[in-house]
């Protein structure tokens, strides 16, 4: 199997190459759809065999029978949950890093591939304004980023409630606090850690603020919690927690501040909005995912913390067969994160950014706002259509006048069924709504004009 003399290979590798570049250059991309499992079986059927099927066959079958039953995130009119709509560039060389065989958890074996994601991870630390010390390491996705923060965090808190003789009382601290808007992985986070979730009340805006934060931390102890996790543009709303409020709190009571900006700490990239991530200089950890609104392909979150020798104190692992990497003063990624073996998963990101620039960066995020903006005046204009919320970023969410939960469903389906777009509903305080996640700059105007004229 292994060795690229065999002929068959030669031929497979160019086509899976001819296959890759006719995909990056459709424009658009076809939308397509899932199909049911009794579909699948009778275009696929058995496709893992004693003797192999052969690559030709496996790529043919891909492309004509499994591809089309996966929805391309990277349709402009995909506008569901958040898309992923990566650049070529940085999609071409995810082919480069699988083909490299990079193992990026060590500088001992992955040293450039470090030395380049570090880079990228420095930008986007100065972005947030953190220190530069700061650092961290790009993780699969934002779950495994809130995750590996929150155990950094318990971790410092735990080591300090010991220093300063509070852990005989029985204090030793086990909460997290948080707004019930968080994304969902804080509390799976909380889950895997046997820690207490407790919620607080947001504002009249869906904020977390200070004020409500700190009733809350005074009336359970503020000794007992870990974290406190704010966001900024929570998944639904794209909302951005009262960020410089709550940070003042958490200095105050000395308890460790996550920033989750798995889908929305993109912004800080949009001169236009970003006043309104004031605050997020002093956390002491934040993630984004780049696979979101930064144009990189799955997986791929940035984990950043403010004091990195805190997260490796909480993350190291140690094994004899470990100490060469453990006794060196190299940085490796793998001490910041849960987990230990890695890909380098940050390389399109850091090839992207280098290949473009920054600036491109820049105007490709005030591109998706403008047009974020353009689909709220929109709305507005429509008799038959209502904003729920002012957006804070790209996502905006409304509702069709008079429709049920079954008419936002049949018009979803009906759209998706027609390959015309995917956009699925929501809900908020019980009510069915529907929503709109601009992060592809290709998405138009013209775009966002043909959908609302479904809904007349």
């Amino acid at each position: 199997m292994h060795g690229y003399s065999d002929q068959n290979l030669e031929i497979l590798g160019d086509a899976i190459l001819a296959y890759s570049a006719d995909r990056l250059k459709l424009d658009p991309v076809p939308l397509d759809g899932p199909r049911t499992l009794a579909e699948l079986d009778a275009l696929a059927g058995a496709t893992i065999t004693a003797e192999g099927i052969g690559g030709i066959e496996a790529l043919k079958l891909f492309e004509e029978d499994l591809a089309p039953a996966c929805i391309s995130t990277d349709h402009p009119r995909y506008l569901s949950f958040i898309p992923c709509a990566p650049t070529e560039a940085a999609a071409m060389f995810d082919l480069v890093v699988g083909a490299s065989s990079i193992y990026g958890g060590s500088w001992l074996e992955g040293a450039g591939a470090v030395y380049a994601e570090n880079q990228a991870l420095r930008w986007i630390a100065d972005l947030a304004g953190l220190p530069p010390e700061a650092g961290g390491v790009f993780v699969p996705g934002g779950t495994i980023g809130n995750l590996s923060a929150l155990v950094a965090a318990r971790h410092t808190a735990r080591v300090t409630a010991a220093h300063e003789g509070r852990t005989g009382s029985g204090a030793r601290p086990w909460r997290v606090a948080a707004t019930h808007g968080a994304h969902s992985s804080i509390q799976s986070a909380c889950d895997v850690m046997d820690a207490e979730f407790v919620g607080v009340d947001v504002d009249d805006a869906g904020r977390l603020t200070g004020p409500a934060l700190r009733e809350v931390l005074l009336a359970n102890g503020p000794e007992t919690f870990f974290a406190v996790v704010a966001t900024s543009g929570t998944t639904n709303f794209g909302i951005v927690d009262d960020l410089a409020s709550v940070a003042e709190v958490c200095r105050e009571l000395g308890i460790w501040f996550h920033v989750d900006g798995a889908y929305g700490g993109a912004g800080l990239a949009a001169p236009s909005v970003r006043d309104r991530y004031a605050g997020i200089e002093h956390c002491d950890s934040f993630i984004v995912d780049p696979h979101k609104w930064l144009f990189a392909p799955f997986d791929c979150c940035a984990l950043l913390y403010r004091d990195p020798s805190l997260a490796r104190a909480a993350h190291t692992q140690h094994a004899s067969y470990l100490d060469v990497l453990n006794d060196a003063p190299d940085w490796n990624p793998t001490d910041y994160s849960v987990g230990l073996t890695r890909r380098a998963r940050g390389l399109p990101f850091w090839f992207s950014l280098a290949t473009h620039g920054t600036n491109a960066y820049r105007d490709a995020v005030e591109r998706t706002l403008e047009v974020t903006r353009f689909a709220a005046q929109e709305i507005g204009r429509r008799d038959y259509l209502e904003v729920a919320r002012e957006p804070d970023l790209s996502v905006v969410v409304f509702r069709r006048l008079g429709w049920s939960a079954a008419q936002y469903q049949e018009w979803s389906d009906r759209l998706l069924a027609d390959q015309f777009a995917f956009v699925v509903p929501t809900s908020h305080a019980g009510e069915t709504l529907t929503r709109f996640a601009i992060v592809n700059p290709r998405t138009s105007e013209d775009d966002i004009v043909a959908i609302l004229d479904t809904m007349a």
